[in-house]
């Protein structure tokens, strides 16, 4: 099982992660780690901070000679903040921000002097460390030319109107994109519009994010137990990235509004083996990947510190006030996408050493090689092997 815990604060000395459950012998790409955490940093709309940051990945442990051991993996992304923080002392905080983890975690930790002892820990700054380990792992997935991949589908209720014929040209539109969607200049122009004018008037904007991850094979995950249902595990995990309130798979919610007989994916076999048409349950029936796509679509709430500020207490006097006024984001949507690609991999690396097992890379691609059922399942992704 792959595990990644991360530690650090966003004005501390710099975001660790540890990853534990990477087997030997995994080729470490630093140059794929460092543009992932370049993805993360990028879209309009994003606040001062990233103008400060150069978020690049160091490698304390875990890796030699450019490989891994199988020991556990630590990463550090260092703060450059850090260095116009580390000799001040800020005033302390004593008035909660609406929508943030401030004021019950100032009870819970006894943080009642400083809400900035809760803030600075979960902050989404946290994702920087994130994301470096989600990269380490996705190189590990690559290895099986299991590829994950988000876009934009909606972005402060504009819906983008482009069109895409496959996942191949949906990935090269969406990378050219400065939106990570398939936006017209119509929208391109309606989004950077709306964005501007939350920059002047003080509010935030959230999105949906759509995530597909393919090729990938059929039998990961279980339905013996709640805890092995590959789609729960994953719903957990997206659902720890700060500010992400929703996740459904396939056509989700839409399930409602159909009769099965318009809601399953019906079974065909064929030269190649069992085969769908559709992909209505984005890829996981009973907990279990079928050899489709797996699709989900994951709902980002406006970001809540706001410029403009809301309406709080403060803790001490008990009087109404006016929430504390952090440096932020307007949005970051496009960053969120990134995020919830790191989140996602490990779920899908533990699902995968879970079925194929092994210490070493090598013994692992063998075992996965030489497994029959993926072909009689029409698994047909052997020829992206790395």
């Amino acid at each position: 099982m792959i595990t990644i815990t991360t530690a650090g604060e966003s004005h501390g000395r710099g975001m660790v992660a540890t990853i534990v459950g990477i087997p030997a012998g995994l080729e470490v790409d630093t140059a794929f780690i460092n543009a992932e955490l370049f993805k993360r940093q990028q879209g309009f709309g994003r606040g001062g901070r990233m103008r400060i940051e150069t978020d690049t990945v160091d490698i304390l442990a875990g890796v030699m000679g450019g490989k891994t051991t199988g020991a556990p993996v630590v990463l550090v992304v260092w703060n450059k903040d850090w260095e116009n923080w580390k000799d001040k002392t800020p005033e302390p905080i004593h008035t909660p921000r609406p929508g943030h983890a401030d004021l019950v975690g100032m009870y819970k930790y006894g943080h009642l002097d400083d809400a900035r002892k809760v803030l600075e820990r979960a902050s989404a700054r946290e994702t920087a460390a994130r994301v470096a380990a989600g990269a380490l792992v996705k190189l590990f997935l690559k290895r099986f030319g299991i590829e994950i991949f988000s876009h934009v589908v909606n972005w402060g209720g504009i819906v983008p109107s482009g069109r895409a014929e496959n996942l191949e040209e949906l990935k090269q539109k969406t990378s050219v994109s400065p939106f990570r969607w398939l936006g017209t200049e119509e929208d391109d122009h309606r989004l950077t519009t709306l964005i501007e004018q939350a920059m002047r008037e003080g509010f935030t904007l959230g999105g949906i994010i759509e995530t597909i991850v393919s090729p990938v094979p059929p039998m990961l995950g279980s339905y013996q137990t709640a805890e092995q249902k590959l789609d729960a595990r994953i719903a957990f995990a997206v659902l720890s990235v700060q500010a992400i309130k929703g996740i459904e798979f396939g056509i989700g919610f839409e399930y409602a509004n159909r009769p099965g007989k318009e809601a399953m994916d019906a079974i065909y076999y064929g030269q190649e083996g069992y085969y769908r048409r559709t992909n209505y349950a984005g890829g996981i029936e009973g907990g279990m990947t079928n050899g489709n796509p797996i699709v989900f679509r994951s709902v980002m709430k406006p970001i809540p510190t706001q410029m403009s500020p809301l309406e709080t207490v403060h803790v001490h006097t008990k009087e109404k006030a006016l929430s504390v006024k952090e440096r932020s984001d307007v949005t970051a949507v496009y960053a969120a996408s990134v995020v919830v690609e790191a989140a996602v991999s490990p779920v899908l690396g533990s699902a995968l050493l879970e079925r194929y097992g092994g210490d070493h890379i090598d013994r692992i691609l063998e075992a996965f090689q030489k497994d029959a059922a993926l072909r009689e399942l029409g698994y047909r992704g052997f020829s992206h092997l790395r």
